[in-house]
């Protein structure tokens, strides 16, 4: 296990930097405040020793442990256990990356558990220690601060999507023959995208409703409710991409399916008039056939006009047939 980060604060400014855990939960005994813990992919004995310590839910613990969680908010008698799923947008890849992010809290501490490397809770982190008229208000305010930052950054993730969406309706028009792919590939990341923040506006509304039982502070308050109108802009843009992506599929149905259409249009007037060429020379072919299987007894062999009447007869009959093809316009 690493330990990223462990600090006891009291009075919301940073008292001591425990050099164990054991020396974190003596600390609290001896000094009171709040503990604030952070582990990067705990085993479960070392989770174990937390649970053991703050009494933490086997249940909670094992999701922790386990990790592959969707968002989720679910109080255990006086704690509460959060799963959150951060993402970012990558540049260079034009992809998205998710992580996760578990957060127990209760009345004198908070423990974060990540699975993948992320800065955000190093940066809340940060500001919190910045701000110590807000940190003092306990574990309630770093838990909506870890909430803000990450629905924060969202944003980056909606314009990324955003940006690749606008490529996409330049590549259908342009006869890319990949775009279905991309199409496909960016749909998934919305699918994604839309498990980890469609269960955000429940997991609010349970915390708004334990504001008066468990007395949150008024200001703890309103940035909660800040956060939640900024998740419903990040949902209402995650839906709308969606629906844009199923436009463009079926568009792109479309514009394949044409192009085939006119691929194959162009492909059978060239056997119409292969065919007709075909034709036209099979004609004299025939003539020429006939008269030369050399047999003793057949018409117009002695006949002096015989040769000039086969070879009209072959330029009539081709004649014909190119009339015939022309007035159908296969020629």
């Amino acid at each position: 296990m690493t330990i990223i980060d462990n600090a006891v604060y009291v009075n919301g400014v940073r008292h001591i930097e425990p050099e164990s855990l054991e020396q974190t939960f003596e600390t609290l005994a001896q000094h009171g405040g709040m503990a604030w813990i952070g582990l990067y992919r705990p085993t479960a004995e070392e989770m174990a020793a937390v649970a053991s310590e703050f009494g933490l839910h086997s249940l909670a613990v094992e999701d922790a442990i386990s990790a592959h969680q969707r968002p989720k908010l679910e109080r255990y008698e006086d704690s509460l256990f959060t799963v959150l799923r951060p993402a970012r947008y990558l540049d260079e890849t034009e992809s998205v990356e998710f992580g996760e992010l578990h957060i127990f809290t209760g009345k004198n501490y908070v423990v974060t558990v990540r699975h993948a490397e992320m800065a955000g809770v190093a940066r809340v982190r940060r500001r919190m220690e910045a701000r110590p008229d807000l940190l003092r208000h306990g574990p309630e305010a770093v838990l909506y601060a870890l909430l803000d930052r990450v629905v924060d950054d969202y944003a980056p993730v909606v314009a990324g999507l955003e940006n690749d969406i606008d490529e996409i309706e330049d590549q259908l028009f342009s006869g890319d023959t990949t775009v279905s792919r991309r199409i496909y590939e960016l749909a998934r990341e919305v699918i994604q995208f839309q498990r980890a923040i469609h269960p955000l506006p429940d997991m609010m509304h349970q915390l708004k409703r334990g504001f008066e039982k468990y007395g949150v502070e008024t200001d703890l308050r309103h940035n909660l409710r800040d956060v939640e109108d900024h998740v419903e802009r990040v949902i209402s843009r995650a839906d709308s991409f969606r629906d844009l992506l199923q436009n463009a599929l079926t568009l792109d149905g479309t514009l394949t399916a044409n192009r085939q259409n006119e691929a194959s249009a162009e492909q059978n007037e060239q056997v119409k008039k292969i065919s007709s060429w075909a034709a036209i020379f099979f004609a004299p072919s025939f003539v020429a056939g006939v008269y030369g299987m050399n047999f003793e007894h057949m018409p117009e062999l002695q006949w002096e006009l015989g040769y000039p009447m086969s070879l009209g007869l072959m330029l009539a009959m081709a004649c014909l047939m190119y009339g015939i093809f022309k007035k159908k316009d296969w020629l």
